[in-house]
């Protein structure tokens, strides 16, 4: 039939798409005409939740909501038309009456009632036409439920000085008293002039990197999550948060400040101790620039000093060739 052709190619593009970049990651579009409210929302057992999107541009012709568990590829909950506000269910949402979608005039709000444990992860907003198929950047839902809480201390660097392409890795280190299941956990970088954090990776459902305490019938264990990051860009510098989701609960370490500073930012300190040379200054400087091999890369802050210290450097020059003339 239409629809289950309709299922079966939006299941297996959506399998291709996702199981390059969110079997351990998240996928994030950054020119996007979805508007989703993402980042991280959390509810109680029983409550009713509304995951808001909207679609901007005018090309979109079905809209789509994906929910994704950790580790695994995201399922297809429902798919609707863009002018119409009956919205097709699949799988186990199938006839399920606890989910159903506000549709039309561009919107694809997805309403869950009575929500269950069951019902945290993370969930995508997709739009398609055509053969284009594109998402927002997604929001985590964590149902909180009544279990016992769990006693948490995680341990973050306050931070790390880089040059561009440099390599670093970020860890975090996790003292949990557990309960029963196991936890989660999430990376997410706060750069300069953005309003929030954004999730950039989660290590999934995953407690083979922890240990337990060596005190017999105790509940703790230590875990050691890494982030590795690779030839680094200036972009890349920001906080990164570690966070951990375990029965319901979800908590924030304080975060590690990764600076990656430009090669400016070293020459200026040769710089400043160079002209305190008399004449040496302009030999040393001209070897400088005329051996850096790549453009060198200006923070903010950093032009300012440059243009002060070469006006500083052109008056020492004059007054050097009044010397020697």
């Amino acid at each position: 039939s239409k629809i289950s052709a309709q299922f079966l190619y939006l299941s297996y593009v959506t399998a291709n798409i996702f199981s390059c970049s969110l079997v351990h990651g998240v996928a994030r579009t950054e020119s996007s005409s979805i508007s989703q409210k993402i980042g991280l929302m959390s509810a109680n057992v029983g409550d009713a939740v509304v995951l808001v999107c909207f679609n901007e541009g005018d090309v979109g012709v079905m809209f789509s909501w994906y929910k994704q568990t950790f580790e695994n590829i995201p399922q297809l909950i429902s798919t609707v038309y863009k002018l119409d506000n009956n919205a097709q269910f699949y799988q186990e949402f199938k006839d399920n009456p606890r989910f159903s979608v506000e549709g039309g005039q561009g919107k694809n709000n997805l309403m869950i009632a009575d929500v269950e444990l069951s019902d945290s992860g993370t969930y995508y907003c997709g739009s398609s036409y055509g053969n284009n198929l594109e998402f927002g950047q997604g929001v985590i839902l964590i149902i909180k439920g009544k279990e016992k809480v769990i006693i948490i201390i995680i341990y973050q660097p306050v931070s790390e000085s880089v040059q561009p392409g440099d390599s670093v890795t970020l860890n975090c280190t996790i003292h949990t008293e557990t309960c029963a299941g196991e936890h989660s956990v999430y990376w997410f970088r706060h750069g300069s002039g953005e309003s929030r954090p954004g999730i950039i990776y989660t290590h999934g459902d995953r407690s083979d990197q922890c240990e337990k305490s060596p005190e017999a019938g105790s509940p703790t264990q230590s875990c050691v999550y890494n982030l590795p990051k690779r030839n680094l860009r200036i972009s890349d510098a920001g906080t990164y948060y570690c966070a951990v989701a375990s029965c319901g609960e979800i908590l924030f370490g304080n975060g590690t400040k990764l600076d990656v500073e430009g090669r400016l930012h070293f020459l200026i300190i040769w710089i400043q101790y160079i002209l305190s040379i008399p004449n040496i200054s302009n030999i040393f400087l001209m070897l400088i620039f005329n051996c850096t091999p790549t453009p060198l890369h200006l923070l903010p802050s950093e032009q300012p000093q440059l243009v002060g210290m070469l006006a500083h450097l052109d008056s020492n020059a004059s007054q050097s060739c009044l010397k020697f003339a």
